[in-house]
């Protein structure tokens, strides 16, 4: 009789999986959440803050700009939608994590460290929360076998 009650009595803890999920959501969330800042300061901001513009000041052609902010907006999307199938989603994190290690180079290689060091530091701290995201997006969809 102490079987049956035990058994029906929730858990306080939440499951590993809940906790993973929660995880994965945080850090994605935070980094899709830069991704759409980027865009914006890209689309509306591109003058701050280099009076000649961010594309500019890191010596990229015109162009990149519309390629960069449309492949984030994509990157965005396939990150966030769980209908869109795990290889393209792995491709946006490939992608992101590009983007981000050639974020910190191109404002180390500018000079920007001497202004702020959070011109190299920032992108190196969202590409950590990448890789977690990552990381918890294949624990999550890994099915568990029953121990």
């Amino acid at each position: 009789m102490t079987i049956a009650a035990t058994q029906s009595t929730p858990s306080p803890i939440p499951s590993v999986r809940t906790i993973d999920k929660a995880i994965y959501w945080t850090t994605t969330g935070m980094v899709s959440a830069v991704m759409v800042f980027s865009i914006v300061n890209f689309t509306f901001l591109d003058r701050f803050p280099f009076p000649e513009g961010g594309f500019v000041h890191l010596g990229f052609p015109k162009y990149f700009r519309t390629e960069l902010t449309i492949a984030k907006a994509l990157g965005v999307l396939a990150l966030l939608l769980p209908s869109v199938p795990a290889k393209i989603k792995e491709f946006a994190y490939f992608g992101f994590a590009i983007t981000l290690v050639s974020a910190g180079f191109a404002h180390f290689s500018t000079g920007d460290a001497r202004i702020s060091a959070l011109f190299v530091i920032d992108p190196l701290f969202f590409l950590t929360l990448l890789i977690i995201s990552y990381f918890y997006f294949n624990k999550v969809r890994t099915p568990r076998t029953a121990a």
